[in-house]
């Protein structure tokens, strides 16, 4: 019930900005002016792939734009946990309870970028997509710029299919697949295929890892087996006024609380899956340990993902843990780099590896690196999180990466090289679209390559770049 409230709460408040606008109230961009753009995501949370994907797009649109020309926002639901990112950005407080805040702050902006890359599904929170729709339907409303940026599409409720087939049919949503791609077209919803837009993001160093790996027990020899457990089976998160009331009164589902009003699932439904997950996943890598000598290392590349690291690390006997509360996004994805094999359930733990070439696979909940690893060729480092074969199956995918790796990092330079170039097209279907809404913006002029739609790329891209162009 709270999730239709919600979402009936956004869409009169959409309806509204279209009245808004035609009473003339609100920013509206002139030429001369700095366009004020609105970046809304999932930030503050220390989700490192969050960050670093919202990081690049501020990036490139620099890039393609000017950034003379520029007055940039960002969403954040924590300014402490986003202290340092997202250089030259204002960055807004995003409160929980958001509607009535997106209602007053988009009219303050010429256009709004919404930039979570579950943007369209009702897996992880229909609120979070909420928001997203919100987002691009009041921008859309108020006739301004309304993009949707790198989004996934995929199973979603009625309701918030409803609300998508409405309000964002006024919007441009630049998917990273196909997949996502016939999902919106089926709700007359204009979009682009393009890709994630963590590929040009560039950590610190490998001497700040190989530091913080010796301090944690590295030989500096032996091979890192980094791995990124979650817990699959909590989500939706969802809003509740009798949970709080009972966390608040008699202390019940303080383990189920997300924050705010908003509640993990819970009760054995949950926890059996969790445990059986985790079991299996470790068993997985113990068996591989026995012929193999590796340094395993625990990734959390969400603040959430802790508790998840911390009980299979424990399994493990007790391995080092690298957690996102504690490490920043250059931080985390320089140890990611440093490692020798990677096993992950997060997406983004192995887009953002792979332009170090580090063979990787995937023990996925949902579409996301299951989409990945077919645009990689490499559906045989594949598993899902409910396989019952799951610590058997995991044993032979690492030994796969041990024993092919060359051959399946070859696969893994040409998919970023390519989606290198899908990201500049991007740029590319953005400034289109930016042209079509505001023509008199001062946009670039004369011969431009691929590259100049992209944020300069590191050395480390540009050699990858002249390998497998």
């Amino acid at each position: 019930m709270m999730d239709l409230a919600l979402g009936l709460w956004v869409s009169s408040l959409i309806e509204l900005s279209k009245l808004r606008w035609m009473l003339g109230v609100g920013e509206a961009w002139q030429p001369g002016m700095p366009l004020k753009l609105l970046f809304a995501g999932y930030n503050g949370n220390r989700n490192t792939g969050a960050d670093v994907r919202v990081e690049e797009m501020i990036r490139q649109v620099r890039r393609v734009l000017g950034d003379e020309h520029l007055d940039l926002s960002v969403l954040s639901h924590n300014l402490a946990l986003s202290e340092g990112y997202f250089e030259r950005t204002r960055q807004v407080k995003l409160p929980d309870v958001f509607p009535t805040f997106l209602f007053h702050e988009i009219s303050r902006y010429h256009g709004v970028l919404a930039c979570e890359g579950s943007m369209f599904k009702s897996k992880f929170a229909n609120a979070l997509t909420a928001m997203m729709i919100g987002s691009l339907g009041i921008a859309a409303a108020e006739n301004k710029l309304s993009v949707g940026y790198g989004a996934e599409a995929g199973q979603m409720d009625s309701l918030i299919q409803s609300m998508s087939r409405r309000y964002c049919a006024g919007s441009l949503v630049i998917t990273r697949n196909e997949e996502s791609q016939a999902v919106l077209g089926r709700l007359g919803i204009p979009t682009e295929l393009g890709t994630d837009t963590a590929w040009t993001f560039e950590p610190l160093g490998s001497q700040y890892a190989e530091s913080a790996l010796r301090q944690a027990g590295w030989d500096g020899q032996t091979p890192i087996l980094g791995l990124c457990p979650i817990n699959p089976f909590w989500w939706p998160v969802r809003p509740s006024l009798l949970k709080l009331g009972l966390r608040s009164s008699l202390g019940f589902y303080r383990d189920s609380h997300y924050r705010s009003i908003y509640f993990f699932r819970n009760g054995a439904g949950v926890n059996e899956p969790f445990h059986r997950y985790l079991n299996a996943f470790a068993d997985g890598v113990e068996a591989f340990r026995r012929d193999h000598r590796v340094f395993p290392i625990m990734i959390g590349m969400e603040a959430l993902d802790r508790r998840a690291c911390e009980i299979m690390g424990e399994r493990l006997g007790g391995v080092p843990l690298f957690i996102s509360d504690q490490y920043d996004m250059y931080q985390l994805v320089s140890v990611l780099r440093c490692c020798h094999l990677l096993v992950s359930s997060r997406y983004h733990g192995i887009v953002t590896c792979m332009p170090a070439l580090v063979p990787s696979a995937g023990i996925t909940m949902d579409e996301r690196i299951r989409n990945l690893m077919r645009e990689r060729g490499q559906h045989d480092l594949l598993l899902e999180v409910d396989d019952p074969q799951l610590a058997n199956k995991l044993v032979g995918i690492l030994k796969k990466l041990h024993q092919d790796a060359e051959s399946i990092c070859d696969g893994i330079g040409r998919t970023v090289v390519r989606n290198l170039k899908v990201m500049a097209r991007m740029g590319v279907y953005f400034q289109q679209h930016l042209r079509l809404r505001y023509p008199e913006f001062p946009f670039r002029t004369g011969r431009l390559s691929w590259e100049d739609y992209l944020p300069p790329l590191s050395e480390r891209l540009k050699r990858l770049v002249e390998r497998y162009e």
